[in-house]
């Protein structure tokens, strides 16, 4: 009986006894247990309009009866077509909450599925992409990415096969989204590899048709890719429908599509992550994200085997190590706190996914796929994070697995004389790239560890001499090179146990070697020098003319007038700008793929001008325009132009969107040229934004925040100079920007600080406002000490009232925030105490060593000490009936303290040095509020505050002395036993009495509406 209650717990997943039900599937119960009881009974009419009559009551019954239908789908493949019928008609919302549920089960449980409910999916999706419902794409997108790599069982390939039939049967349909198309034809080509046996030859052959006709009918599509589609490409190179295919790409790539020029092109073009990240299943994303962002070193040996158990573990799966290789060096970009953590780098993955090569093909296409991003590296355009792993891999293997290093430096000297011989020099040319930027970036300080290391064999180390030469130290005499580190090198390249004695040989060298290479570095300064300006000059030019190549017509005609020009006056070069500006206006349709190269080509010609000083050193109307004199300007000159629509160019703003992508100073090039433009108009940077909207970030406040970064590299001095008009002008967009603010602090001086604070006193700067300023304070609480003392020194000069952030208070601790609590503290000192100042500082929780309540209260009771006195009654008073009274207010303003808080500061502030100088204890107020706190006190905290309380007794002992007519009264502390004071000098005994008698008069005047307090005499 327990075993058929455990399989009846879900219809729709595979499920154990200790599994609890999903939430989504119990949502999905109860909407089907609501469809039974509105159709039972019902002819098919009357049910029809009992479910449109209840799913149109509210949106919640609506998602509720068509979570039910999809359940009966799903559950019940005899009543699907009804229920999917019903579904078409009751439906309200284009059946986007159907597919959308349908989605989130697909990603998040599809392998969970019984094995009836994944047919069901694969049908439901047929049906709607049959009937063209919108958003079904997304569905189809996330069953490829079930489709796993290295996988031939039953379901995976049922599940290709199926998709196949939709995708083959529904062409034109699916032509209709690109991404999806390319997504599609990622996936069949990637898996044709892996379905080699003969059960499989017919389905290879439709997936090889399926492929050959997107490729032949939608190659400008297809291209969007990258350069990965070359590569899975190579995979399948020997089928004869590739070869035919390989020949028109090598030999008439015209044929394909009239603006392909060649494999260069293809190459150029880096792969999207969406389609690298398409090739693994969730699943498995999902857990190589985790193991390259939580898994620190030495743990991860547990999560590797799990992982090689699960997906690593069939010959199949040989395959699967390039995907994840790929995925790892193209998607996987930790940020700058994981580097610099203790988690488990990229690099040592990769390493771990080398060593689980056991065929040479399949060691081979995953050396490619590290390296495949190195072949056509460009400094300007290319990622660092694609390549690091492989220089990491190299040198980290070196010490305890020299052979991965060995066989990754002989593949990467090979590679570019054998990945095509006709592109030898633009291969050559990207490795260099890629090495160049290693070093400018320091992933490495010096590649002569590496390439010169002892542990390589004489061949292997000849050959990377001979191949990468510059990045080689130069030769030394054979004397100097001991030949039995050389013997030992060798030998822990083939047997792994030798790697013992081989480090510690290497360990007695680095000393000598180190001497000798400075030496070397020294003997050789004037070469060092001078050898990276002409390579990055030649460099350029390679580039450049690979551009030119891309352009046609009039535009190249006077881009290579530009190119040949480009060392003549700034005037004769702005009037060739104003030409192609022109020309470029006067297309009919100058879509991306146009501005693309053009805008590689601007960039790299006019490198130069985006490294040098752009804001002159003083600062007047002529100055700014003659800063403003050069070529790049005059494009941005011509997309400000007003017309009539008020609206930018078209044309231009492509081009400039394609600029603001390849060359990262853009950004704030433009915002300096808007700036220093004399247009008048109310919003002088209107054309930035318009160019923020049309790039990859979409985003004006990410757009602000990447060029304000790069800008602060660059040069400090013209973020300062931005500053203000980026804030006047887009203040919705910076005034609540959190990483702006933190790169405007972390970069200032004191002199800029001081010309910020300037202008935010004369009205020309606003960086907070009062409703946001409490929200932004506390996002900048783990900052560095400087930065937020930046903050607050900015906000001080902003007229905005304390009250406006003083409910930050409770919430800083005093030794985790000194900075925000020593300004707070000073800003108090200016202000006279009121209750909404008074709360949140009685609502700390006192620690011990914290001042910040004592220090404002004494400020403030030697200001106006009756005035504290009364104000600290009123929240005693209020303490004890707070919860009941403003339970359900959510302001944090008006939420009184409680008395622990209340109690536990008025004790630290008792024994403070300054309060002795005051009659603050002795007052009225005060010991009212005591005495009216005490009742609601626990027999602890009467223990814990009995110093506190002793003056509590005082009030009732000069009541009962006024009455007996005494004319002298005794100090708080001699009235009662539990007071460890000293009996208080007599002076204060009658000054104590004198004040009492003065202020007696006022509890009467008050007896009519205070007969709370309850004394005898009433």
């Amino acid at each position: 009986m327990e075993e058929k209650k455990a399989l009846a717990k879900s219809k729709l997943f595979i499920s154990t006894i200790i599994d609890t039900k999903d939430e989504l599937e119990e949502r999905m119960e109860r909407g089907y247990e609501l469809l039974t009881k509105l159709t039972t009974d019902l002819s098919e009419r009357e049910a029809h309009d009992s479910l449109n009559a209840a799913a149109c009551k509210s949106m919640q019954q609506h998602e509720e009866i068509t979570l039910g239908l999809l359940y009966s789908i799903l559950t019940n493949p005899s009543a699907a077509p009804k229920s999917y019928r019903d579904l078409t008609l009751v439906s309200r919302d284009g059946m986007a909450t159907a597919w959308s549920r349908l989605n989130q089960i697909i990603i998040e449980r599809y392998p969970k599925l019984i094995e009836s409910s994944r047919t069901q999916v694969v049908w439901y999706t047929k049906e709607m992409v049959n009937n063209g419902v919108n958003g079904i794409d997304n569905v189809c997108s996330s069953l490829i990415k079930q489709i796993a790599g290295g996988d031939v069982s039953a379901k995976n390939v049922w599940l290709a096969e199926n998709l196949l039939d939709i995708f083959t049967e529904n062409k034109s349909w699916l032509e209709k989204y690109p991404v999806l198309t390319n997504m599609a034809l990622y996936t069949y080509l990637r898996i044709i590899e892996d379905h080699t046996s003969a059960m499989l030859v017919p389905l290879k052959q439709r997936e090889v048709d399926f492929c050959i006709s997107l490729l032949r009918s939608k190659f400008s599509v297809c291209c969007r890719i990258g350069r990965d589609l070359l590569r899975l490409l190579q995979n399948v190179a020997k089928i004869p429908e590739f070869e035919k295919l390989w020949f028109d790409i090598l030999h008439n790539p015209q044929s394909l599509g009239p603006q392909f020029t060649g494999i260069m092109q293809l190459l150029s073009q880096r792969t999207s992550p969406k389609y690298l990240a398409c090739r693994l299943t969730p699943d498995m994303e999902k857990k190589l994200v985790f193991l390259t962002s939580k898994v620190k070193f030495g743990q991860q040996k547990r999560y590797q085997d799990w992982f090689q158990k699960q997906y690593l573990s069939t010959p199949e799966s040989q395959s699967l190590r390039c995907d994840l290789i790929r995925y790892i060096c193209g998607v996987v970009h930790p940020s700058n706190d994981i580097l610099c953590s203790d988690v488990i780098q990229r690099w040592a993955v990769i390493g771990w996914l080398l060593t689980t090569c056991t065929s040479n093909v399949a060691a081979s296409s995953a050396k490619l796929a590290l390296f495949y991003d190195w072949l056509v590296f460009s400094s300007p355009k290319g990622n660092i994070m694609d390549i690091e792993p492989a220089i990491l891999v190299m040198h980290h293997s070196m010490r305890s697995h020299p052979a991965i290093t060995a066989t990754l430096l002989d593949f990467l000297c090979r590679i570019i004389s054998n990945f095509y011989p006709a592109l030898e020099s633009q291969i050559r040319q990207g490795v260099f790239c890629s090495l160049r930027a290693i070093l400018e970036k320091r992933v490495l300080s010096s590649l002569s560890p590496l390439f010169d290391n002892s542990k390589l064999d004489k061949e292997l180390r000849a050959m990377i001499r001979e191949t990468f030469s510059e990045f080689c130290t130069p030769d030394t005499p054979l004397a100097k090179e001991p030949p039995a580190l050389i013997d030992s090198g060798q030998t822990s390249m083939q047997k792994e146990d030798d790697t013992v004695s081989s480090n510690h040989k290497e360990e007695t060298i680095p000393e000598f070697s180190d001497d000798e290479e400075e030496e070397k570095t020294n003997c050789k300064i004037d070469e060092r020098i001078f050898r990276p300006i002409n390579e990055e000059e030649e460099e350029n030019e390679g580039d450049i003319e690979s551009y030119l190549e891309q352009i046609e017509g009039e535009l190249k005609d006077i881009c290579e007038q530009l190119y040949e020009q480009r060392n003549a006056d700034a005037e004769r070069q702005c009037e060739l700008m104003e030409n192609l500006c022109g020309v470029i206006l006067e297309f009919d349709t100058f879509d991306a793929d146009t501005a693309g190269p053009l805008a590689m080509f601007l960039c790299t010609l006019y490198k130069s001008h985006f490294t040098n000083e752009l804001l002159p050193q003083e600062i007047n109307e002529e100055s700014i325009e003659d800063s403003i004199g050069k070529p790049i300007f005059v494009i941005f000159r011509n997309l400000n132009q007003e017309n009539e629509d008020e609206l930018c160019p078209v044309e231009l703003l492509t081009l400039v969107c394609c600029m603001y992508e390849k060359q990262k100073q853009i950004g704030y090039h433009l915002l300096y040229f808007l700036q220093a433009s004399k247009k008048t108009t109310e919003n002088k940077l209107v054309v930035y934004e318009e160019v923020c909207k049309n790039t990859e970030l979409k985003d004006l406040g990410k757009c602000l925040v990447k060029d304000f970064g790069t800008c602060q590299e660059d040069n400090v001095r013209l973020m300062c100079f931005l500053i203000p008009p980026v804030y006047a002008n887009f203040p919705d967009a910076t005034i609540k920007n959190i990483d702006l603010l933190n790169i405007v602090a972390g970069s200032l001086d004191p002199s800029q600080l001081q010309d910020l604070i300037c202008e935010i006193m004369e009205g020309c700067l606003e960086m907070f406002k009062k409703e946001s300023v409490a929200s932004v304070l506390e996002e900048t609480l783990g900052w560095e000490t400087f930065e937020q003392y930046i903050v607050w020194q900015l906000l001080a000069a902003h007229e905005i009232e304390v009250d406006h952030f003083i409910t930050v208070v409770p919430k800083l601790n005093y030794r985790d925030h000194p900075e925000a609590l020593a300004s707070i503290l000073l800003m108090l000192k200016l202000e006279r105490c009121s209750l909404d100042f008074l709360r949140p500082v009685m609502c700390r929780n006192g620690q011990n060593g914290d001042r910040f309540a004592t220090a404002i209260l004494c400020n403030w009771i030697i200001q106006d000490e009756q005035h504290i006195a009364e104000q600290t009654k009123t929240l005693m008073m209020r303490s004890t009936t707070a919860n009941k009274r403003i339970r359900q207010r959510t302001n944090p303003k008006l939420q009184n303290p409680t008395p622990p808080q209340i109690l536990a500061h008025l004790d630290a502030l008792r024994q403070a040095a300054g309060i002795r100088q005051t009659m603050f204890f002795s007052q009225e107020p005060v010991l009212q509020g005591l005495q009216h706190i005490q009742k609601a006190c626990s027999d602890a905290q009467k223990t814990r505050y009995s110093d506190l309380f002793a003056l509590v007794d005082f009030i009732e002992d000069s009541s009962r002395s006024t009455r007996s007519g005494r004319g002298t009264r005794r100090s708080p502390g001699f009235t009662s036993p539990k007071s460890k004071k000293q009996v208080l000098n007599n002076e204060n005994s009658s000054s104590e009495s004198e004040e009492e008698e003065q202020t007696k008069p006022k509890p009467k005047k008050r007896k009519k509406s205070a007969a709370a307090t309850g004394s005898d005499s009433d």
